[in-house]
C-alpha cells in the first residue's frame, strides 16, 4: 500500500493505492493480466491528511494489511499513486475529468458496486438528484440504496458522490463537509458562453 497527501484548494487531500489480485480487481483494460496478477487501485481518497480514516473506508476484504510509502513529501510518488495524484492536481487545474481515467477498486454487494461504476459516469458539471442516480443505476425505486452508495463511497473525486444532490435540489450530506461539496460544483459548473 502507498499514500500520499497533496495540498489542495480545499485542504489536504490523501489517495490510497494498493495492488490488488486481478481477480478481486476489475480487468485490465488491454486483458494483458493473467488473473491473480497483483494490479494497482485507488481504494481510497478524501480531503483530510488522516490516512487512518480512509483506510477506515476501505471493505475488510481489500484493506491492506501494511502500510508502504505513506506521504513522504521528500519522496516523489511512482506508479498509480503518481497517476493518481496528478489526475488531482490535473482536476484542480481545470481537467474535471482527469480523476475518472484513474482505476479505482471497491467492495460491496452488487448493487451498490454496480452504483459506484455508474457514479464514475457522471460527468463534471452535470448534477443528478438520488431519484435520477437512481434511474441511473437501472433500479428506479432504490432511491435510499443509490443514496447509500454515495454514504459508503471510499474513494472520493474518483467516484464523483458530490455531483448527487437530493431530491429538493438542496447539497444533502458530504463526508467532507458542505463547504468542500460547494467548492467542487462550482469549479465544475459550467462556464457560460
Amino acid at each position: 500500500m502507498q499514500t500520499t497527501t497533496l495540498t489542495t484548494p480545499d485542504g489536504p487531500f490523501s489517495v490510497v493505492v494498493a495492488a490488488v489480485p486481478a481477480a478481486l480487481g476489475s480487468p485490465a483494460a488491454d486483458g494483458a493480466l493473467p488473473a491473480g496478477e497483483p494490479r494497482e487501485q485507488v481504494l481510497a481518497a478524501g480531503w483530510t491528511d488522516d490516512v487512518g480514516s480512509l483506510l477506515a473506508l476501505v471493505h475488510p476484504t481489500l484493506r491492506p494489511s501494511t502500510v508502504g510509502r505513506e506521504g513522504n513529501p521528500a519522496e516523489k510518488p511512482t506508479g498509480l499513486l503518481a497517476e493518481a495524484a496528478d489526475a488531482v492536481r490535473a482536476y484542480y487545474d481545470g481537467d474535471h475529468g482527469a480523476p475518472g481515467r484513474v482505476p479505482v477498486l471497491q467492495a460491496s454487494g452488487p448493487y451498490r458496486t454496480h452504483a459506484w461504476d455508474v457514479l464514475r459516469e457522471v460527468k463534471a458539471g452535470e448534477r443528478l438528484t438520488y431519484s435520477e442516480y437512481a434511474v441511473r443505476t437501472g433500479r428506479p425505486t432504490a432511491v435510499r440504496a443509490a443514496a447509500g452508495a454515495c454514504a459508503m463511497n471510499a474513494a472520493a473525486l474518483f467516484v464523483p458522490c458530490h455531483r448527487i444532490l437530493r431530491t429538493d435540489g438542496t447539497l444533502g450530506g458530504f463526508r467532507y463537509g458542505l463547504p468542500i461539496k460547494e467548492s467542487l460544483l462550482a469549479r465544475e459548473a459550467p462556464v457560460p458562453k
